[in-house]
């Protein structure tokens, strides 16, 4: 394949993507894929960058080598196609990030999980596949990705929560807040002071679960924003901190994809160009049930996305109260009902 013909294989999956036409996506795929696999039955591989892990090989019955070599995010997003794995292998072992550890061995449905980020040889297997070239083996489409949530354990994570008092104390609506993206990529971040009409929600708590270097921006917040940092720095300690919470708002993050697969509520502030895996036009996303998505109009609109977000999260609070009123009301009615008829 000339670099001509791979650009194009490039653009056309990626527009296929965005437009959740992945059937299309795995076509061009397709088009690498079966170019090397033809090449390689008649002389040695020589890898090239554009080729996947996986070989093409059926995994019924075999010994199957999960790798995890992308980012966190993309590790928590594509490790639901684990279960389905383990459904035709003979064994499945999966190799992931260091800081996943806790979280996933905490459940039997990924099998056995392993550090791959060591030295270690990995255990004997017949068929290798990097996590995300997963959906591509199953060849899914928008509408049979494995969707159920929550797929990390729920009860499990709840053992890692270490919060101060004050925070199951309070009754306001808990909402967690990041706003810094990875160094990977800094244009997905908004600044604090962006979000400062959040200011004006009345009955809302607002804590920061934002890590690295712009977790200290916290105390220079022009609304309340209470420091949650020191709390969550293990993944599975961020975990539990969601499971307590209300809502989740961050930008596209690792702690997005985390929200998600917990199948807590969570609301994500996307660029105008945002990643492939959000698609375009869309307010939801067939990955995560439980998520929203806000989206800049214009490139570097997050003004609209703001008010848009403060609309939206006063109505939450506003329907919120109203239903919390509702069943004191009738309880209130039924007493005095109680007490008219002695």
């Amino acid at each position: 394949m000339t670099p001509r013909e791979l650009e194009d294989v490039c653009t056309q999956w990626m527009a296929a993507m965005k437009c959740g036409d992945f059937e299309a996506a795995w076509r061009q795929t397709d088009r690498i894929e079966l170019e090397r696999r033809a090449l390689v039955a008649t002389r040695p591989l020589v890898r090239r960058d554009e080729y996947l892990s996986w070989n093409g090989r059926a995994f019924d019955r075999q010994r199957v080598l999960v790798r995890c070599t992308h980012g966190l995010g993309d590790t928590i997003q594509f490790v639901r196609y684990v279960p389905l794995l383990r459904q035709r292998a003979k064994s499945v072992c999966v190799l992931v990030q260091p800081q996943l550890l806790p979280l996933f061995r905490s459940t039997s449905d990924f099998g056995d999980v392993r550090n791959g980020w060591t030295d270690a040889a990995p255990p004997g297997h017949d068929v290798e596949i990097e996590v995300m070239e997963l959906p591509y083996a199953f060849r899914s489409t928008s509408e049979t990705i494995p969707s159920a949530v929550p797929y990390l354990p729920l009860a499990s994570v709840t053992r890692y929560a270490d919060l101060p008092e004050r925070f199951d104390a309070t009754t306001e609506f808990k909402v967690g807040l990041l706003w810094a993206a990875s160094d990977w990529d800094k244009t997905r971040s908004i600044s604090l002071d962006a979000l400062a009409p959040l200011a004006a929600l009345p009955q809302v708590k607002f804590y920061s679960l934002q890590q690295g270097p712009e977790a200290e921006e916290w105390n220079g917040a022009r609304f309340p924003l209470e420091p949650l940092h020191r709390y969550t720095q293990e993944i599975a300690a961020a975990a539990a901190a969601m499971c307590k919470l209300d809502l989740v708002i961050t930008v596209d993050s690792m702690a997005a994809h985390l929200a998600g697969a917990l199948a807590r509520p969570v609301w994500v502030l996307l660029q105008h160009e945002a990643d492939w895996r959000w698609m375009v036009g869309r307010a939801d996303s067939p990955w995560y049930p439980t998520m929203r998505l806000f989206r800049q109009g214009e490139p570097g609109d997050w003004k609209g996305v703001v008010e848009k977000l403060v609309a939206e999260l006063a109505s939450v609070v506003s329907c919120r109260r109203r239903s919390s009123v509702r069943p004191e009301r009738n309880a209130l009615k039924s007493k005095g009902e109680q007490l008219g008829a002695r």
